[in-house]
Parts: C-alpha cells; structure tokens; sequence
C-alpha cells in the first residue's frame, strides 16, 4: 500500500479524535527505523520495534471488512513479527471508549497497563495496553 492509500483507510476508519494521519505522516513513519507496516485487502497495521519493546501505532480496517478476523490477523501478525524482531513485549494506546478495539485486544491477551486522561480530547480518555511476547 502506499503512503496515500494508507491515508486514504485511514481518514475513512478515523473520522473524530484521534485526528487520520496524513500522506506525509505515513511516508515519515514507514521510513523510521524499526518501523513495518502489515497489510491485507481492506486493512493495515503499522507498528514499530525498538530495543526490545514494540509498539502498535495504528490499525485501519474498512468498516466493509470488519467483524470478519481482519483486525485479529493483523494484530496476530504484529505479535509475531515484532517477536522476530527482538521485542519481548509491546504495548499500544487505545481510546477508553473504542469498545470493540477493548474486546479485540483483551480476547489476544492485551492488559490494560495505563491510563491517560483526555489523551484523545476533552473527555476521550486513553488506555495503555501491554502484551507480553
């Protein structure tokens, strides 16, 4: 996928705050180092790994392709690939409210590890989640 496709998913999945990434953002992103990006028809996942800690940064699914395992095979695969590349556990930031994203991350073994008030905006409070890998 490249950089404007990216932003395009992403602007469609992401329609309050978080604000969608840019083109330009997603070009900076992928060429930092540690950095990958996971992707199938209809979704993507970008995560980065330094040291020996990874990070999900962000995971676009078409609203077409959800419900259908796309966002649990991409965070599958995030495990996996970040194992591969030295990291012994990862976390991500999610939106206390993002209900379905909650459910989708505990069910892979994601623990809540944080919290961060209004991370998202007035009155959006955001989640630390850790996974051992």
């Amino acid at each position: 996928m490249t950089p404007a496709e990216l932003a395009a998913l992403h602007a469609a999945c992401f329609t309050r705050d978080p604000r969608p990434w840019r083109e330009a953002e997603f070009q900076a992103i992928l060429q930092t180092q540690g950095s990958f990006l996971l992707h199938r028809p209809g979704g993507f996942l970008i995560g980065r790994v330094i040291a020996d800690e990874a990070e999900l940064l962000t995971l676009a699914v078409a609203a077409a392709r959800r419900r259908r395992g796309l966002g649990r095979e991409l965070t599958r695969d995030f495990a996996a690939t970040s194992r591969r590349r030295g990291a012994a556990s990862a976390f991500l930031e999610v939106a206390a409210d993002n209900l379905a994203a909650r459910a989708l991350y505990a069910s892979l073994g994601w623990r809540e590890a944080g919290f961060r008030r209004n991370y998202y905006g007035a009155g959006r409070d955001g989640l630390v989640l850790r996974l051992g890998l």
